[in-house]
């Protein structure tokens, strides 16, 4: 038996694959295309780390909010004026434009004084220290 395969797309794919991409999650931009915020949180050592994906982001542009355990991350693009040849004209445009916000909880507040944040090659990197726990006192009833 050989392991070769003619490759027809429509008759060797199976339905099982068809269906899955069929009901595989669909991207739909609207005109003009928004910003989207892709974010991860980690936590080591007392400390969350958090990675924002802001591309074409100015950092004057970025506003990050902590009140508590809430982190909040607000950004905006604006838009380039379209600058035109004589006689020139559009003929697509894809680059997004706007403002996005994403705001989030963590299990523990955050010490704001401590808090860092940096960005570079259009990534957000949020360092959050928690706020140091006080111990519950126990009180001698009288």
């Amino acid at each position: 038996m050989s392991n070769l395969r003619l490759f027809e797309p429509a008759l060797s794919d199976s339905f099982e694959s068809m269906f899955k991409r069929f009901m595989a999650p669909m991207r739909v931009e609207a005109e003009g295309g928004s910003l989207d915020m892709r974010v991860d949180v980690s936590e080591k050592d007392g400390t969350y780390t958090v990675r924002a994906d802001l591309p074409g982001v100015k950092k004057e542009d970025i506003n990050v909010r902590i009140d508590g355990n809430i982190v909040q991350i607000d950004a905006e693009v604006k838009r380039d004026k379209d600058t035109k040849d004589s006689g020139g004209k559009v003929l697509r445009r894809e680059r997004y434009y706007g403002a996005v916000s994403r705001a989030f909880t963590v299990a523990q507040d955050v010490d704001e004084a401590k808090a860092v944040a940096k960005y570079e090659n259009g990534v957000l990197t949020l360092e959050l220290p928690k706020k140091a726990t006080t111990e519950s006192k126990r009180l001698t009833v009288q």
